[in-house]
């Protein structure tokens, strides 16, 4: 396989890794014998679940979601479904916040499955446990053909929307799944996959994107593989932004993304997806305002995070919730325009213009494929 992270990084690129080291414990200034260590504080009292919002909004939510669907940017179903040894996806499972069921009532008209396996796996293993991944969710799709069809494009998107399905994206993989060769990458996308995360490897550094990572980005836009910079630190990401001949993603960022990378990503084209995890409902509203208003409504969209084991707010819990959040933005005065370009046609965009740059980009030229790119 060619190797993307090389040892000699373009010193006026970047520097340094994307993952410094852990900050050390803080250690306590004196020891308590167990007799004298305080006694623990019962635990409070449950946060009480959100007023549900006005019927009449409520209602127009709905609405809105039976044209304009969700296209939700990451579902870590796949990720979850290797804990469990049993599950019914198509009647309900109780154990997970994603069933058909579920997504139905929430309006759910696409997902991106998540194909990010544990950190510590890296190099062939990482490989090795992306594609058992790919294939339960084309194993799961395959086996419920009333609640999902698998999408390799936006027109797959409509069609699956039309037909009453949950659209299945494949992605985003992780970067270290590449295993360090853009054969990995083709391999990937000839298997459906159609989104990859760039952090996490040598090639996005804290100071920039480094040559290797050029070569990724470029190849992942001739091939129509939208560019995920959840993860990346803002210099990447900027870096990234200016040298992407194709809308980008941001599915799952762990931060607030900054102002400028937004604005930049206007520019772009891209889309910010807000995960609605979030303190409160009121407060993921607000995460979304801001986005519309920096970057533009053409540039937002929503990501559930859902089983992927991060908290929800009250009221968010699982995929059925999504009106109650269309409804508080209804409330807050957002125009339909607006809500339809948050709920699917802002993914629908992207996805298109991804396709439109890969048409348009020139075939590799001929020779060898996996010869050692610089980095």
């Amino acid at each position: 396989m060619a190797d993307l992270q090389q040892d000699d990084p373009d010193p006026a690129v970047a520097v340094g890794d994307l993952d410094g080291p852990a900050p050390p414990s803080r250690e306590p200034s004196s020891e308590l014998s167990e007799s004298e260590l305080p006694e623990s504080e019962p635990p409070g009292p449950e946060q009480p679940e959100p007023p549900e919002p006005a019927a009449e909004s409520l209602e127009r939510a709905r609405e809105l979601l039976a044209t304009h669907p969700i296209a939700d940017g990451r579902s870590g179903l796949a990720g979850a479904l290797r804990d469990i040894s049993s599950y019914d996806i198509e009647q309900g499972e109780g154990l997970l916040e994603t069933d058909i069921p579920r997504l139905r009532v929430g309006g759910v008209g696409a997902q991106f499955w998540s194909l990010h396996v544990p950190p510590e796996l890296t190099g062939d293993r990482a490989v090795t446990a992306t594609l058992e991944q790919l294939d339960l969710v084309r194993t799961l799709v395959a086996e419920c053909p009333e609640g999902f069809r698998l999408a390799l494009s936006a027109d797959d998107m409509a069609d699956a929307r039309n037909c009453g399905r949950t659209a299945a994206l494949l992605g985003p993989v992780s970067g270290p799944a590449l295993g360090g060769s853009l054969a990995t990458l083709r391999a990937y996308h000839a298997l459906g996959v159609r989104s990859l995360t760039l952090a996490g490897t040598r090639w996005t550094q804290r100071t920039g994107l480094t040559s290797a990572g050029w070569e990724v980005v470029r190849e992942m836009n001739r091939l129509g593989v939208l560019v995920d910079l959840s993860g990346c630190t803002p210099e990447t990401m900027c870096r990234t932004l200016a040298v992407a001949k194709a809308p980008v993603v941001i599915s799952h960022h762990p931060e607030e993304v900054p102002d400028d990378v937004l604005q930049r990503l206007r520019a772009n084209g891209g889309v910010c997806m807000v995960a609605c995890t979030a303190a409160t409902l009121r407060e993921a509203a607000d995460r979304l305002t801001h986005v519309r208003d920096t970057a533009g409504p053409q540039s937002v969209a929503l990501t559930g995070a859902y089983d992927t084991g991060t908290p929800h707010a009250p009221g968010l819990g699982d995929v059925s919730c999504f009106p109650r959040l269309i409804a508080e933005l209804l409330d807050r005065g957002w125009p339909e325009a607006d809500i339809e370009a948050l709920t699917w046609g802002n993914v629908s965009r992207v996805l298109r213009a991804a396709e439109f740059t890969a048409r348009s980009t020139k075939p590799r030229r001929s020779g060898p494929v996996l010869t050692p790119l610089d980095a």
